[in-house]
């Protein structure tokens, strides 16, 4: 099982880093204080998460005198059995600054006089802890989305080899309102509408029929064969760019015909891909079709 150490200057990613390895199904605990690991080791934390790839630990300086006995306590976390990975997150004075300037957050080395002087002295506590390093993730210049990405590359050697993105297909009614968390919005409304036809009227999208009526127009074939070739294209994208969830929200009038069909369709069709996919219907429970 894989332990990581997440550490660094404070404002230079190692948040952002910790959600990426829970993404990736880690067992992450924020602010954990070294003097605690031998504590720590004697837990069965392959019992407790035996689908968990491993464990990742956030220390930094937020814990008075976390580093006292440090070497041998990570020595321990080697001799548990563990394969110890250490984090090491950097960036620039300058950066660093114009981050804590914009969050307003204030410094946990609150002793020091001022914002330079408080950067400074947590480099010297942290000296000892860069030079053991596995990895120093300079992240002056970096986007959230690029910080991800190095991330999963360390992790898994490309951000390829991430942990499948799970794509929730979301089928839904204009007449209801857009969904909120919609990452993508397809408009089905140009297609033929079965709730014209008085027999398929109280069917829905699930049913053989309006399923049929839909996916066997000429418009909707030459569709969905673009459709998917467009979210093959996007989703690598999104993934490199360190996106584990994304929601593909297609839209009728009513949400029970046409959205319902074309989602349960670009379901089966997004299956032989190997992703992870996840169908909700939202408003097909809902009146009037």
């Amino acid at each position: 099982m894989r332990f990581i150490i997440i550490t660094g200057l404070s404002g230079s990613g190692k948040s952002t880093a910790a959600r990426v390895l829970e993404d990736e199904g880690f067992y992450v605990v924020d602010n954990f204080p070294l003097a605690l690991l031998p504590q720590f080791l004697e837990l069965d934390v392959s019992g407790t998460c035996p689908a968990s790839p491993g464990v990742a630990l956030v220390m930094d300086v937020r814990t008075p005198h976390f580093m006292a006995g440090g070497d041998t306590d990570l020595q321990a976390v080697q001799n548990a059995g563990y394969e110890l990975e250490i984090y090491f997150f950097d960036a620039a004075d300058d950066a660093l600054v114009r981050r804590f300037s914009t969050t307003r957050r204030r410094h946990p080395l609150k002793s020091y006089q001022d914002l330079g002087a408080a950067i400074a002295g947590e480099r010297l506590l942290l000296s000892s802890l860069r030079q053991q390093a596995s990895v120093v993730f300079d992240t002056t210049s970096l986007s959230v989305h690029e910080l991800k990405a190095s991330v999963l590359r360390q992790l898994h050697g490309s951000a390829d080899q991430a942990v499948p993105l799970t794509v929730r297909l979301q089928s839904f009614g204009f007449r209801h309102g857009l969904p909120v968390d919609a990452d993508l919005v397809v408009d089905v409304r140009f297609l033929p509408n079965p709730h014209y036809v008085e027999a398929l009227r109280p069917l829905t999208g699930q049913d053989s029929s309006v399923r049929d009526f839909v996916l066997n127009q000429p418009v909707c074939q030459q569709f969905m064969e673009k459709t998917v070739d467009w979210l093959g294209f996007l989703l690598p994208h999104y993934r490199r760019e360190g996106k584990s969830y994304l929601t593909v929200a297609v839209g009728c009038t009513g949400g029970h015909h046409r959205s319902v069909a074309i989602v349960e369709a670009l379901h089966r069709l997004l299956m032989s891909e190997g992703l992870t996919i996840r169908t909700v219907h939202r408003d097909l429970i809902k009146e009037d079709g």
